[in-house]
Parts: C-alpha cells; sequence; structure tokens
C-alpha cells in the first residue's frame, strides 16, 4: 500500500505501519484491510497540514459530525470508519485522549433505524402485500401473506383501529401467519376451534415453547376469530396449556450497581444510569424527547409507554449536571444541522402532518439521538433519528462482564433493582407502582419476594 507515501508527513510513515499491523492483530481480514486503509486516507486527506500526534478528540469528534451528515453513507461504512479512527489513535498513535474517547456512541450511532423498526413501523401502510417479518426471511410466513393478502390487511387494520403498540402487531402478525402455514396454506375461516387447539398443542407439546409464547399465540388467534373474522372460538376449555412458571427478576444490589455504572462512560453511561435512576424501560429512554425533561421540577414525563399511558418519574439530581451538558452537545449539533437546512425529527401518529414546522423545532428533538443522519426507509426524509437500542444492550452485557458480576444483567434488570432498591429504602408498594406504570399492583408485588423482608424481618436460624 502506498497511501502514507500520498498523504501522510514523513514523521507519519512508522504510525501508518503501526496502524495496519494493529488492524491484522485485531482479526480484521485481508480483503477487508484495504477497506480500513481506505477511511484512514479520507481522514488523512481532512487534515493534510496537521501532524497525526497533534490532533485532538475535537478534530475526531467534527470529522465524525461531518461524515455523518452524509445520509448516503451505509451503515458498515460508518462503523467501519469509526473502527478504523480508533485503531489508529488508540493503537498506532497512541493518543493520550483516546483512550477515554465515546468511540461506543460512535459505533451506535451506525445503525440505523430500519423500517421494521419500533419507531418507524407504524407509519407503513396497511397493505399485506410485500410486508415481512424480520426473521421470516420471505420463508413461509411471506407466502402467508401473498396468499391471503386481504385477511392480513384486516388484521393489521383491525389493531391499528384499536391502537395496540407496533409489537403486539408484528406479534399478532406473525403468529396468524404460522397458524395458517401450519395447516397448508388454508383459508382460516374455514377453520375453527379445533384447529386451534391443535395449533396451541403442538406448540405446547411438541415444540416446548414456554407459557408466555403459547399464551401470546392464543391472544392472536383469538383476536383473529373474533374481530376479523367475527367468528368467536369456543370449545378451548380444555385445551393443553404449557405450564408457566414462576421466576424473580434479576435484581442487582447497590454495590453491583455501582461497580457496574464504573465500566461504563459517555453517552452509555448516562444512559444506563438513567435507566436505574428512574425504573424507565429501555425504548422510554432511547425516545425521549428535549420537552419531557424537566430541570426545574427535577422529573421526566415518560409519553405513551405500554399500555399507551404517559407517567411521571423522578430526575435523578446526581445526573442534573451531566444531562444540561450532553443536552448543550446536542443542541448545537440541531443547530449546525439547522443550517445545513436539516434538523428534521421524526414525529408519531400523524404530528408531523397536524404541525408541519413542528418536526425542526428544538423542543421535539430526541436526547440521545444519532450521531449520523438517515435516510427514512419508509418516506424517503433525511432524518436525525434516535440511538439504536441495541448499542446500549450490548455495553451492559460487558460492563456486567468486566465487573465481574455473576448474574444475568440487561437493562431491565436495572429497573428491577429501581424497584427493590425502592422498596428497601421505605418506600409504599403503590407509590413504586405509580413510577414503574404498571395498571395491577400485583405485578409489582413481584418485588417484595425479592427482598429479605417481605412484610416481616427474616433471619436464618443458622445465624442465630
Amino acid at each position: 500500500m502506498t497511501i502514507a507515501d500520498d498523504y501522510l508527513p514523513a514523521r507519519d510513515k512508522n504510525v501508518w505501519d503501526l496502524f495496519l499491523k494493529a488492524l491484522r492483530d485485531q482479526g480484521v481480514r485481508q480483503t477487508h484491510l484495504r477497506w480500513y486503509a481506505f477511511r484512514a486516507e479520507q481522514y488523512f486527506k481532512a487534515f493534510p497540514d496537521t501532524p497525526l500526534a497533534r490532533h485532538t478528540a475535537a478534530d475526531v469528534t467534527g470529522y465524525l459530525q461531518e461524515i455523518g451528515r452524509a445520509a448516503r453513507l451505509k451503515d458498515w461504512q460508518y462503523r467501519q470508519l469509526v473502527e478504523a479512527l480508533e485503531v489508529l489513535f488508540t493503537k498506532a498513535v497512541r493518543s493520550p485522549w483516546a483512550q477515554g474517547f465515546d468511540w461506543s456512541y460512535w459505533k451506535d450511532s451506525a445503525r440505523s433505524l430500519g423500517d421494521d423498526h419500533a419507531t418507524l413501523a407504524r407509519d407503513g401502510a396497511v397493505e399485506a402485500e410485500g410486508r415481512r417479518d424480520p426473521g421470516s426471511g420471505g420463508g413461509v410466513l411471506g407466502q402467508v401473506r401473498r396468499r391471503h393478502p386481504d385477511i392480513i390487511q384486516a388484521l393489521v387494520g383491525e389493531i391499528r383501529r384499536r391502537a395496540y403498540s407496533i409489537r403486539t402487531e408484528q406479534a399478532y402478525e406473525q403468529w396468524v401467519c404460522r397458524f395458517i402455514a401450519f395447516f397448508d396454506f388454508q383459508d382460516p375461516s374455514k377453520l375453527g376451534a379445533g384447529e386451534v387447539k391443535a395449533f396451541l398443542e403442538h406448540l405446547a407439546v411438541r415444540g416446548g415453547v414456554a407459557a408466555s409464547t403459547q399464551n401470546q399465540a392464543l391472544n392472536a388467534l383469538v383476536f383473529l376469530y373474533r374481530e376479523v373474522l367475527d367468528r368467536p372460538l369456543v370449545g378451548l376449555d380444555d385445551l393443553v396449556r404449557a405450564k408457566r412458571p414462576r421466576r424473580l427478576p434479576v435484581v442487582l444490589s447497590r454495590g453491583e450497581v455501582h461497580r457496574l455504572l464504573g465500566e461504563m462512560q459517555g453517552i452509555q453511561w448516562l444512559m444506563a444510569s438513567l435507566l436505574y435512576g428512574t425504573g424507565m424501560r429501555l425504548m422510554e429512554c432511547v425516545r425521549l424527547r428535549v420537552q419531557e425533561m424537566d430541570f426545574e421540577y427535577r422529573q421526566i414525563t415518560v409519553r405513551n409507554a405500554k399500555g399507551a399511558k404517559d407517567r411521571v418519574v423522578p430526575l435523578p439530581e446526581t445526573l442534573t449536571a451531566p444531562l444540561r451538558g450532553h443536552l448543550e452537545t446536542v443542541r448545537a449539533q440541531f443547530q449546525a444541522d439547522r443550517g445545513r437546512g436539516l434538523g428534521e425529527v421524526y414525529l408519531p401518529d400523524a404530528l408531523a402532518r397536524k404541525y408541519p414546522k413542528a418536526a425542526r423545532e428544538w423542543v421535539w428533538q430526541y436526547v440521545f439521538p444519532s450521531a449520523r443522519l438517515s435516510v427514512d426507509p419508509r418516506s424517503g426524509a433525511t432524518r436525525r433519528h434516535h440511538l439504536h437500542e441495541n448499542g446500549l444492550q450490548k455495553a451492559l452485557k460487558q460492563a456486567a462482564q468486566a465487573a465481574g458480576i455473576p448474574k444475568r444483567v440487561n437493562c431491565h434488570a436495572l429497573r428491577h433493582s429501581f424497584a427493590t432498591h425502592l422498596l428497601e429504602a421505605g418506600y409504599d408498594i403503590r407509590t413504586v407502582q405509580e413510577l414503574l406504570g404498571h395498571a395491577d399492583v400485583s405485578t409489582t408485588m413481584i418485588y417484595t419476594h425479592v427482598l429479605n423482608t417481605p412484610g416481616v424481618a427474616v433471619r436464618s436460624p443458622l445465624d442465630g
């Protein structure tokens, strides 16, 4: 490769060799090596007169922001660019700032939202033709959608008329398609309770599915026959049901939470801290808008949460300063986008038509926006969506391993820990129920079984 001869000063020739060696040491295949080199070459060309040793975090941030505004850049290309710069400055140049740089945030931003993502999928047309489940691969489920488009269209339309969540829509559509495929693609109007019972028992006995999975399939088919086909199912009383286990949630101790968050940094640390400090669900956090943050009253309004309900959660005082600083950075990015004629954000439920200018207002922007622009796969508009949730999930798992926590740690475990620690602190269960957004206090009661003092202090006789 002769890239170093064309774009690098003489003092940086050795850095280039170290860069290529570090890529090979990290397992980058020879066929991909030239693409990483190409990304680095583009970066060199942007700073022709500045030695690499004098580059700063601000230089890399500005460059990634500039490239991120090019919506034509594909996801894998942007991630490859970030990885190339990370290797360059951490392994080859060994810049002091590079180890503390939030590379994970930029890598997470490389993943844009697909048309089947929960944030965007609701805007899709109800027509069944061409609809695909992410896991179907265009197989038998795709065949069902092509053979029975009217039924699937009516199903989706009825679900949307009732304003069910997009996750419910996707799950119900998938189960109806699997049911039809199970009976050789017959018209479901010619099937009945007997076939439904046989399908569900097949899932429980031969498929070995969890009770919740079988219940979800049952709910989907009951909805199909009652609301779409107008033929309520009867005769399912003797259905063989999968046994529903009673499982306790994974709860971290306060010390484990402290160690877990200590292994995280940057945006991911801020988001994980919010999950634990407020009890929010993962998607509630990534979809937060600026107007939902109230620093004066120290509260956050969670809009359109599970069950289409709003609720208010406390804004941790510890996160006030970090969140203010983060929003200043986000606002500067937003203003830069506005200066280029961009700055539009996704608005749900036809709000964009009702308020045409709202999509470019500051209050509607995401609190955790992606670092790069992307093209909305449905409308074709160039927007800055929120961060993809998978990045935080992976970061939490890695942090738990680094902290040596021998538990199955995920984002929801932080929500469980929030509830349990509030009960330990003496807050009543109805308060915790409101903060979590549970419809019934019986759902919240599960956290009392995690405590060592479920109403009455219990001390092991061995300790006596």
